[in-house]
């Protein structure tokens, strides 16, 4: 089977060779489509082989990205932006879902670079070059409304999906938000859409979560219980319903229903490590309730989907720590900071912990990295420390 990878760009010539580079050992054609730009990006691309068409951009993705796949004559469809990267290890396992005779779609699982929580989520990136396959919505374009159409016409398909990580994505890094104004231009296409499709799910979740981003919690709210009572939403998309109530609720400051919408999200039968936003801030909201026995079995469930979740490891040393439970508090720090070396805040509290059960040399080696950590990205917290360390005679 051959195997097309399909970018719509603009003025990416900072990021696009690695992007292609990541996908270009496993692809038999590369397809871009320019949408204006003004820099080095077209040049890039073709000298790394890719085909470069132009179009002109007009505001919607799902129109940019059925242009691209105009172009494309490969037998499946690999689609990445350009801010996004193929992880080595997910290479042999795409060759291999692509020859599988059985397969339409097949869902892949990305890792939002940075993020400190929820930051897994399955993407339809990967489907055959099916003739009636295309992208619908101006904003998070997608292919899954022509998919639906498609088994209820052809039944005898199947999706499948991928559990590894297939795409590392660092477009929502929050600098990288604010220089490139994603929230405004996500807004305003989502705006349009649902003026005429106002109980679309997928769209009610989308807006919903980005209006309680950017505080207009009410309207959130009211979008996402919208697209929940819809009845149209596949259960990803309920997962990521709930979970937004539950941030929303947070921000009201109704813990009680936002700890619900957490649980109702918990309970729904998703990839269990699409699962980690919800079991951490349930975490957080139970312990700020004082059920510290309910937070550590939350954290602990975090990293029992995911090991290598620094987040979870440091809220269950917290946890930990608040219950007395010293010793195993510094063991969930010191994994935290083996995940993170310059994770300041672990450090800090390591030396915490140390102190309390008398360890004053590891509690002032621990305090003195969190010192020096916060002093290149804190420097207010670092001076804040070392007076503190200073009053009790550490120092």
């Amino acid at each position: 089977m051959k195997l097309s990878l399909c970018a719509i760009v603009k003025n990416e010539e900072a990021r696009l060779a690695k992007c292609l580079n990541s996908a270009k050992s496993i692809v038999n054609e590369i397809v871009v489509l320019d949408t204006g730009s003004s820099d080095r990006t077209i040049e890039i691309a073709q000298n790394l082989g890719a085909k470069v068409y132009q179009f002109s951009w007009n505001n919607d993705f799902s129109t940019a990205r059925n242009e691209a796949l105009k172009y494309v004559i490969g037998d499946w469809v690999l689609v990445l932006d350009a801010d996004e990267t193929l992880t080595p290890k997910i290479k042999s396992q795409i060759r291999q879902v692509i020859e599988m005779p059985e397969y339409i779609l097949v869902n892949l699982l990305r890792y939002e670079v940075g993020a400190n929580q929820a930051p897994y989520s399955m993407v339809s990136r990967l489907f055959r070059n099916h003739p009636k396959i295309k992208f619908s919505r101006p904003y998070h374009a997608i292919v899954d409304d022509s998919i639906s159409e498609i088994l209820r016409k052809e039944p005898d398909w199947q999706i499948g999906h991928l559990e590894e990580v297939a795409i590392l994505h660092e477009g929502y890094q929050q600098e990288v938000i604010n220089k490139q104004d994603k929230f405004a231009k996500a807004k305003a296409a989502m705006e349009g859409f649902i003026a005429t499709n106002p109980h679309d799910p997928y769209v009610c979740s989308k807006l919903g979560a980005l209006y309680v981003e950017s505080g207009k919690v009410a309207e959130g709210i009211e979008l996402l219980q919208r697209g929940i009572a819809s009845k149209q939403s596949n259960m990803d998309l309920m997962y990521e319903l709930n979970y937004h109530l539950g941030i929303a609720y947070t921000r009201n400051q109704d813990i009680r229903k936002a700890v619900s919408y957490y649980q109702a999200a918990i309970k729904l039968v998703v990839m269990p490590i699409l699962k980690l936003g919800a079991y951490n801030n349930l975490g957080n909201l139970l312990k700020a309730l004082g059920d510290l026995r309910s937070a550590k079995s939350a954290y602990e469930m975090t990293i029992r989907i995911d090991p290598n979740f620094v987040t979870g490891h440091y809220n269950l040393g917290m946890t930990l720590k608040a219950m007395g439970l010293f010793m195993d508090a510094i063991s969930a720090y010191q994994r935290a900071v083996q995940l993170n070396p310059h994770y300041a805040d672990v450090y800090q509290n390591l030396g915490v912990v140390w102190l309390k059960i008398g360890n004053q040399k590891a509690s002032l080696a621990a305090f003195n990295k969190a010192i020096s950590l916060h002093e290149m990205n804190n420097p207010k917290e670092a001076i804040r420390l070392r007076q503190g360390l200073e009053e009790m005679g550490l120092l």
